[in-house]
């Protein structure tokens, strides 16, 4: 049986050291577990991913309306991401997710 490649990687950083890795690894999950959530399923996290860093490295002159749509929605569904992987640890001031393609 062949496992599928995760289509974005989710990884927890600048979080105090002493959290065990079962903790880390849970927190991760939720997060991306609830941007799946936001955005219907992993292929659409990694499509709007993608579009993201597209508009980070070349700002277009004018934002479209769906790119505008986007970043909004973008915005709310990683603060819900955030509360759901903070859920049971605590937040760390600098602590953040780190979303990537895979």
């Amino acid at each position: 049986m062949d496992i599928a490649e995760p289509l974005f990687t989710v990884a927890l950083r600048d979080y105090p050291e002493d959290l065990p890795a079962k903790d880390r690894s849970a927190a991760e999950a939720r997060y991306a577990k609830e941007l799946e959530r936001q955005f219907g399923s992993p292929g659409q996290v990694a499509a709007a991913l993608d579009t993201m860093h597209s508009l980070e490295e070349s700002p277009p002159e004018v934002v479209s309306p769906s790119e505008l749509a986007l970043l909004k929605h973008w915005g709310k569904a990683s603060t819900a991401a955030r509360q759901a992987g903070f859920r049971d640890l605590g937040d760390a001031e600098a602590a953040y997710f780190d979303v990537q393609l895979s």
